[in-house]
């Protein structure tokens, strides 16, 4: 399975440094993006037991004074991995655990940082969001992760970041701006500048090779894409998919492009008098090769795009 990890990085990254941590015999992977920067790429399928969750792109940042986590895993299984990783590579604490939004594979390593006592952090709507969907995501992910949710805690941020005003955290001759964004992916997205490297954590607001997926708002979602793209950086983690130094630009006009082809294509039909059943046939069928684990959730997007636009 980890080798399946591996090869996305075997060419046209050369920036990356690999790190080989093993935990009871099971190796988790991580790779330094920049100076002191470090993440583990998740992979691209669904979460399960198998996996431990380990969907999602998570990881860290060393300041001279203390660390950051930046998502903190799939299940809790993978947040003890994650915090072992990080014991490995430094001996200061941690003192932040940033999500950048509600999602489970993003989320559900939380509890296995409690014992650091760190600041939670997150959107100032992410403690809603999660209240909200906590019995549903017990229901569905205690099945589907089995053994590796055991431990698994819905722990809210202490602190929050509204869209007016970013957030500006000191972890020791490093600074992180925090940015909450209006309603995108999801209405709660935040993203993480380290201003030393120029390197940005974009949360699910950029998936790299995998299907990107709506949970908010598809005009929201474009117009932040547009406002990412001109962003001046060094290194881009994205939510998904492999981190670089410059595919990242291609990876957002991606997005744009698939979301533009939805929301251009279901206007049509709604114009007209068409039906959502027609849209889930016709719509962005030309994207099928242009994205991992395609069949498995683009009519998803078509379903939450249409109802959407239909009240444009």
């Amino acid at each position: 399975m980890f080798i399946n990890r591996l090869l996305p990085f075997l060419t046209g990254l050369n920036f990356l440094f690999f790190i080989n941590v093993s935990y009871s015999g099971e190796d988790y992977l991580i790779k330094e993006v920049s100076s002191g920067i470090y993440y583990h790429q998740g992979i691209h399928e669904d979460p399960s037991e198998e996996n431990s969750g380990a969907i999602a792109n998570v990881g860290f940042i060393i300041g001279s004074r203390c660390v950051a986590v930046i998502d903190s895993g799939g299940s809790y299984l993978e947040g003890t991995y994650l915090r072992e990783a990080i014991k490995a590579k430094t001996d200061r604490p941690v003192c932040y655990v940033i999500n950048t939004h509600v999602h489970p594979d993003h989320t559900f390593g939380n509890a296995a940082f409690k014992d650091d006592n760190p600041v939670f952090i997150g959107h100032n709507k992410l403690p809603a969001a999660m209240a909200s969907r906590q019995g549903f995501f017990t229901k569905v992910f205690k099945e589907t992760l089995g053994s590796a949710f055991e431990g698994t805690e819905f722990i809210a941020p202490s602190k929050t970041v509204s869209i007016t005003e970013p957030l500006i955290l000191d972890l020791g001759d490093r600074t992180l701006t925090l940015t909450a964004y209006p309603t995108s992916h999801t209405d709660h997205d935040l993203t993480i500048l380290d201003n030393n490297t120029k390197t940005l954590w974009t949360g699910d607001l950029l998936f790299m090779e995998r299907i990107p997926v709506l949970d908010g708002s598809i005009n929201g979602f474009i117009s932040t894409i547009t406002l990412l793209q001109k962003m001046d950086l060094n290194f881009v983690v994205p939510g998904h998919g492999p981190a670089s130094s410059n595919l990242w630009r291609q990876g957002l006009a991606n997005e744009l492009r698939y979301f533009t082809v939805l929301r251009d294509e279901i206007r049509i039909i709604i114009e007209d008098m068409g039906t959502i059943d027609q849209a889930s046939k016709q719509v962005g069928i030309l994207e099928q090769n242009s994205w991992e684990l395609f069949e498995r959730y683009h009519r998803r997007n078509i379903t939450a795009s249409f109802v959407q636009l239909e009240w444009e």
